[in-house]
């Protein structure tokens, strides 16, 4: 699973998805299906951050006085059946990070993991028992329309739909909507001057005349320098949030995979074309049953070391390894990716689970030292589509041990806390048999690659050099004049340096608008929170919430009507203006969590809607079916456009009206818990922001300001600044644990797919799944 980060992280190369594993905050780098990923280029995104585009506001802090804790005797005028919450105007800061009692805390969450998502979780597990991929996504679309209704999440925005402006040619790095396939820079074809927007058009047309044939990377070569383009080997990208661990079986963080994913070749890998190619393996074979895939391994490749000195041949039993160290680490990683989320290899999930210890039991064989097999327990159609993730990286066996590590679940848990497991600790705690080595790694200022020289495929690569240049985000105009000055590639334009590129006579000839992907950036309302400051440092960002406020503000978040009122509250549109213009604000906002247009239906499909069987012909998208159940269950959400044909581009949430009469009916529910809710005594919902980056400072007065007036002022927003990324990012994107998020409302991170099935959305929002995105809403 690839959780990515925010738009904000993904300064750099602006690059785009955020594959299995959370998201990343919004970084406009590297992915993040990342996460949306915050490191390295999609082809449209070559450049810097989106997150920072826009101009200082003039509140950029944290709110004023009137936004903290109501008068104490507002809370006694209440007449409710349950009585008034007692007033403590103790800082909630200071009474509730404290240790959690986990029994009681993984109960209650199960409590309201049942209330809010249990019809969403029994029609997900409807659909998993499907006869076929069409049936299945449409009941994943009917689940999906109950997760969406319980407004545990308001979807926000994509990657992409900016300005900006590139010296990388489009379509030369892989384009698919899932997996990490999309952070290999190897076949990236980068220029010294920056490629006019006239050209990056014919460029495209090229690719879509050429794809499938293996023709486009010659193409274009051709067409640049035919078109007086001088190609460059060097690549440089801005980043601002680098890896926090080198060990790619052990993360599901898209900030950790786009820099650690140019390492290592896998055994299939999807090229510029988006053809799937033999990598490691020169060819496969699926038993007639489809469960088992066999493949075998190309001979020659060599393992190195990070100063490029040879270790070992790539065998077999690497991707045996990597397997099992992916399940022994299932807790930090993406084991269970194939223990169940997504399919299962035989007896993985009985391995995780503890109920079996001999590794030799699961379906990963060397069958000799070239041929490797992987057995699932039932056919998966999208299977080989997850072999560009993290799972099926390779693992050399004796290296890893040499830096301490262990197989086994106990072992390896009772290893990587000794200071002898050192193993992805760093750059060079890791083994490389990828197009590049890294040579460098310098903290909040540089990640240096350059060629591997042993490389099995090392004249097919375009690039001799990449260094990632850190960029702290808190000068907006940075990555503009980096790029003009080409210290960096290309980036993305806020809407400060828009008007600077046009001032520079820049903007006509070069500005394009960048590509939106599967990557989705939300929103998550926190329905259980317990932190008021961050869990590594008490310090940063501290809620200015009294005790009073705090329990106030939590039983408002656990009823749904409350939480349909805030989503209906939020102008999206608005709030994306501070970051792209007026011109664009529509153009990447997102308003489901499942891109509306993933899937479409291979054959006719009749299921229940309320009672009443519906028919979904062929050719049916699954955004149009999860729109059926939302009209049918009367709720005010737009996730597909019949007009668009699409679920992107305009706001389907924004309701004012809606959210006003969604308020009224929290307030009489809440009332019959004590829960007195009026201009006099407002609910108080904290929102953690980058204050030092003025585009994120932007967004949150926009998001205050739309709440605020929308719902009459019964709702204030505190700003919590963070004070700088780090702070922000340890707030809601870091966190291992619902306990640990702090803040009520989280924008920081988002999900990019890992796999061509709905699934690897849905799975995230599964009871108890480490690394789910659920997590992110305060439970388990």
């Amino acid at each position: 699973m690839k959780k990515v980060l925010s738009l904000l992280l993904a300064l750099a190369l602006v690059a785009s998805l955020a594959a299995c594993g959370g998201t990343t905050p919004e970084s406009t780098t590297a992915s993040p299906s990342g996460q949306e990923s915050t490191t390295a280029p999609k082809e449209d995104d070559t450049t810097a951050p989106a997150e920072d585009t826009t101009a200082p506001a003039e509140d950029t802090t944290a709110p004023a006085e009137d936004t903290t804790a109501p008068e104490s005797e507002s809370e006694e005028d209440t007449t409710s059946e349950a009585g008034p919450i007692e007033v403590d105007d103790r800082k909630a800061a200071d009474v509730y990070n404290e240790e959690v009692d986990w029994e009681e805390y993984h109960a209650a969450s199960e409590e309201l993991y049942n209330k809010n998502l249990g019809e969403f979780y029994d029609l997900y597990n409807e659909a998993l028992a499907a006869d076929n991929n069409s049936e299945r996504w449409a009941l994943m679309a009917k689940a999906e329309a109950k997760f969406m209704e319980a407004s545990m999440l308001l979807p926000n925005r994509t990657q992409g739909g900016s300005y900006a402006i590139t010296r990388v040619a489009p379509r030369t790095v892989n384009s698919t909507l899932w997996g990490a396939d999309s952070d290999r820079l190897h076949q990236l074809l980068v220029t010294t001057e920056l490629i006019k927007a006239s050209d990056r058009k014919a460029l495209i047309d090229l690719w879509e005349d050429l794809k499938g044939t293996g023709k486009y990377e010659e193409a274009a070569k051709k067409y640049l320098t035919d078109n007086g383009y001088t190609l460059t080997r060097d690549y440089a990208a801005a980043y601002t949030s680098g890896p926090t661990q080198w060990d790619v079986l052990a993360t599901y963080r898209a900030a950790d995979t786009e820099y650690i994913v140019n390492t290592y070749d896998g055994l299939l890998e999807y090229d510029i074309e988006n053809v799937q190619q033999p990598a490691l393996a020169e060819s496969y074979d699926v038993s007639d049953d489809g469960l088992t895939y066999t493949f075998h391994l190309r001979k020659g490749v060599k393992w190195v070391n990070y100063e490029g000195t040879e270790l070992a041949e790539v065998t077999a039993d690497d991707f045996v390894a990597g397997m099992q160290h992916v399940l022994d680490a299932a807790e930090q990683g993406t084991g269970a990716l194939v223990a169940g989320d997504a399919f299962t290899i035989v007896n993985a999930d009985d391995y995780i689970n503890g109920d079996l210890t001999d590794f030799s039991q699961v379906g990963v064989k060397a069958v000799d030292e070239y041929t490797l097999e992987y057995t699932l327990e039932e056919p998966c159609s999208y299977f080989l589509t997850i072999f560009g993730y993290n799972p099926f990286a390779p693992l050399n066996r004796a290296f890893y041990e040499s830096k301490g590590g262990k197989f086994g679940q106990d072992a390896y848990q009772e290893a990587k806390e000794s200071e002898s497991y050192t193993y992805g600790k760093t750059y060079q705690d890791i083994a490389y048999n990828g197009p590049y080595l890294i040579t460098s790694v310098v903290e909040n200022n540089s990640i240096v690659y350059t060629a591997n020289p042993t490389y099995w495929n090392k004249d097919k690569i375009n690039l001799d050099s990449i260094t990632f240049k850190y960029n702290d985000g808190t000068d907006t105009t940075k990555s503009y004049n980096d790029a003009i000055a080409g210290d960096i590639a290309g980036a993305s334009l806020n809407t400060e340096t828009t008007v600077k590129a046009k001032s520079d006579g820049i903007f006509d000839d070069y500005a394009y608008v960048s590509d939106t992907n599967a990557t989705t950036y939300v929103g998550f309302m926190v329905i259980q929170r317990n932190r008021y400051a961050n869990f590594n440092d008490d310090t940063v960002a501290v809620s200015p919430m009294t005790v009073t406020d705090a329990d106030r503000s939590n039983a408002a978040m656990k009823n749904l009507h409350f939480r349909h009122a805030i989503t209906a509250a939020i102008d999206r549109a608005t709030i994306n203006a501070q970051r792209y213009g007026e011109e664009l604000k529509l153009n990447n906002l997102r308003n489901s969590y499942t891109p509306a247009n993933f899937v479409s239906l291979e054959e006719d499909v009749t299921i229940d809607i309320n009672g009443t069987d519906t028919t979904f012909e062929a050719g049916t998208y699954y955004g149009e079916i999860m729109q059926a159940q939302i009209d049918a269950d009367g709720v005010s959400i737009k996730v597909w456009d019949k007009e668009l044909g699409s679920g992107d581009g305009y706001d389907g949430w924004y309701n004012p009206e809606y959210a006003l009469e969604e308020l009224s009916l929290a307030i009489e529910e809440l009332a019959k818990e004590g829960v007195e809710i009026s201009k006099e005594n407002p609910i108080y919902i904290d929102d953690p922001y980058f204050d030092a980056n003025t585009t994120y400072a932007n967004e949150a007065n926009a998001l205050k300001q739309s709440i605020e007036t929308a719902l009459e002022g019964k709702v204030i927003v505190n700003l919590v600044p963070t004070g700088d990324q780090e702070g922000w990012l340890y707030a809601g994107y870091y966190p291992d644990y619902g306990y640990d998020f702090n803040g009520t409302y989280n924008n920081v991170s988002g999900w990019g797919p890992d796999y061509g099935d709905p699934q690897t959305y849905l799975a995230t929002l599964q009871p108890d799944v480490q690394g789910g995105m659920i997590k992110s809403c305060g439970i388990y």
